[in-house]
């Protein structure tokens, strides 16, 4: 079996990479990447140059993980960056080839009138999510062979460790908790926040990838539906494990920010925000209010593959986090003043 993986350097690639590596199936599989760091990674940078003779197959199957995840992506950044790129690989497959391609649980988008803000994205909160569902509506339309969606959240660490290749997303907020400059956080506290440990995201997708290809396109969504938590409970878990984590160092520990419902965030605090704070903070400020639509969610993400105990493997990544990055993790908060009343 021949095995093509794209975004090998990326957070999911890299577990991916490994699971397949230590399958013991005998697959022979290429990796590529932008940015090569071993010897064993082709560099391409799909959608922007041809692919090289390594690349040009046939594949049994080819898993699509490559992507740019920044929510702050204009529409034509968005193109570039992950529609282009899946346009570019589909030159690649036949209809013997079976593409499991990495999207996200927030591919559907949702009703423009429950988003806190309007975007110019219509049904999609932001540019990331506007180009994960247009490249799911090209691979459906496009490619003639099997296909399986694997759609994750917000990805944490691994389930055994809280080992992650990259500290992005939510581990944002865990660095603005403990610098103190999450002077709020911005959601409703009952509000649902789903998230999923990227050895999961890795068992899914590497099994669609070994398993038999499916006769009519397959969705997996990984979430974890009733097991979900609330967004006070994250907020309990973070501050929790990183208060443990202190304990253990003699430092003091921090305390969660206030809760600023939504509505009374863009009504009041942002406009307040933009005329108040320096540059830096309100970047901050800007960049945290990101996350409010992902962790208030109203209804929890009905999932195909559940997450069974989401809070224990946040609390995992949580300590993994501060083990790898001792000096933030031992950071003494500077609190904001004007934004906590």
């Amino acid at each position: 079996m021949r095995i093509l993986i794209t975004g090998s350097a990326g957070v999911v690639g890299q577990e991916v990479t490994r699971t397949l590596a230590g399958a013991g199936t005998g697959a022979e599989v290429t990796a590529v990447t932008r940015r090569p760091a071993h010897a064993d990674e082709v560099a391409w940078r799909i959608g922007q140059e041809p692919p090289p003779e390594e690349v040009r197959g046939p594949w049994d199957v080819v898993v699509h993980t490559a992507a740019s995840t920044r929510w702050s992506m204009t529409r034509e950044e968005a193109v570039e960056a992950n529609v282009r790129p899946t346009e570019a690989l589909l030159d690649l497959l036949d209809e013997r080839t079976h593409l499991v391609h990495l999207s996200t649980a927030y591919a559907d988008g949702a009703d423009p009138a429950e988003h806190a803000v309007a975007s110019s994205f219509g049904r999609y909160r932001n540019g990331y999510e506007w180009s994960k569902a247009a490249c799911e509506t090209i691979v459906r339309e496009r490619h003639p062979g099997p296909l399986t969606v694997v759609r994750p959240p917000l990805i944490i660490g691994s389930t055994a460790d809280g080992a992650i290749g990259r500290f992005t997303g939510p581990y944002t907020l865990v660095q603005a908790l403990v610098s103190g400059l999450a002077a709020a956080l911005v959601g409703e506290p009952g509000g649902h926040a789903e998230l999923a440990p990227v050895d999961q995201v890795a068992d899914v997708t590497v099994g669609a990838a070994l398993g038999t290809p499916p006769t009519a396109p397959v969705t997996e969504v990984i979430a974890g539906g009733a097991n979900c938590l609330r967004l006070s409970e994250l907020l309990d878990v973070v501050c929790t494990t990183l208060n443990e984590w202190r304990a253990e160092r003699s430092l003091p520990p921090i305390e969660p920010p206030p809760f600023i419902t939504t509505k009374r965030w863009h009504r009041f605090f942002l406009p307040f925000a933009r005329d108040h704070l320096s540059p830096v903070q309100l970047q901050v400020v800007e960049l945290l209010g990101m996350f409010e639509s992902y962790t208030s969610l109203a209804e929890p993400v009905e999932p195909t593959r559940q997450v069974k105990d989401p809070a224990s493997a946040l609390a995992l990544s949580i300590r993994h986090w501060a083990e790898r990055k001792p000096r933030l993790a031992s950071r003494i908060p500077e609190p904001w003043t004007g934004l906590g009343g």
